[in-house]
């Protein structure tokens, strides 16, 4: 076998591959639409992100705010995996 018929023979085996491959990717079934939602999820409103939100808009205000601070703590907790510390007797018997 010379040069030529071998990369004849290369160039048939390489569109018979692409052809074989186009057909499997027609023939395959998409997604059924009806399964596909309509309308995007809409997250469920979230206290914490609307008080970020709020002390971030504050700007520097917010480092002296006792609820951004609160927020604060509670996202560090969050993000940590802390569970929020139960408020303490102690504060509780002066009263």
């Amino acid at each position: 076998m010379d040069g030529k018929m071998l990369a004849r023979l290369a160039a048939v085996i390489f569109v018979a591959v692409a052809i074989t491959a186009t057909l499997i990717e027609l023939t395959r079934k998409d997604e059924d639409p009806a399964s596909a939602p309509g309308h995007p999820v809409q997250p469920k409103r979230d206290a914490l992100r609307e008080g970020q939100r709020r002390c971030q808009q504050l700007g520097q205000k917010a480092a002296e705010d006792a609820e951004c601070l609160r927020i604060w703590a509670e996202t560090r907790d969050r993000f940590l995996g802390r569970k929020p510390a139960p408020a303490s007797p102690s504060a509780n018997k002066g009263r």
